[in-house]
C-alpha cells in the first residue's frame, strides 16, 4: 500500500501544480493585448488542463479511493477531507468552464479577479494536508 500512497501523493502534487498555474495563466491571458499572445495562452491553457490537470485529478482520485478501500479509513477527518476533495473537483471543473470561455473569446473577468481566484487552491491544499496528516478530529 505504500506504493499506492506514494502514487496518490505524486498525482496530487501534479494536480495541484496545474490548479496553481492555470489561474495564473488566466491572469496573463486576461491582460494580453494582442491576438498572438491570446492564441498562445489558449494553447498553453488547453495543454495544461487536459495534459496535466485532468490526468492528475483522475489518478489522484483513483489512488485515493484505492487507499481508502485498502486501509478502511474512518473518522470525521476523512469526511472533512472528502468534502475538500469535492470542492477541489468543483474548482477544477470551474477552471474548465473558464478555459472554454477564454477559448471562445468570451472572458468577462478582469486580471484582478483571476489573481484572487488563483489563491483558492492554497486554502484547499492547506486543509487537505492538515486533515490527512494531523487528523484533528
Amino acid at each position: 500500500m505504500l506504493w499506492i500512497k506514494a502514487l496518490h501523493i505524486i498525482f496530487m502534487v501534479t494536480w495541484f501544480a496545474g490548479l496553481f498555474y492555470l489561474p495564473r495563466l488566466f491572469v496573463y491571458h486576461a491582460m494580453a493585448g494582442d491576438a498572438a499572445s491570446r492564441e498562445r495562452f489558449k494553447i498553453m491553457e488547453r495543454k495544461l488542463y487536459w495534459g496535466i490537470m485532468a490526468p492528475g485529478a483522475i489518478l489522484t482520485l483513483v489512488f485515493g479511493t484505492w487507499l481508502w478501500l485498502g486501509y478502511g479509513f474512518t473518522g470525521a477527518w476523512l469526511y472533512a477531507k472528502l468534502g475538500v476533495v469535492v470542492l477541489l473537483i468543483a474548482y477544477h471543473l470551474y477552471c474548465g468552464k473558464l478555459l472554454a470561455d477564454f477559448a471562445r473569446d468570451r472572458n468577462t473577468r478582469s486580471h484582478l479577479w483571476y489573481r484572487w481566484f488563483n489563491e483558492v487552491p492554497v486554502v484547499f491544499l492547506a486543509a487537505t494536508v492538515i486533515l490527512a496528516v494531523v487528523k484533528p478530529f
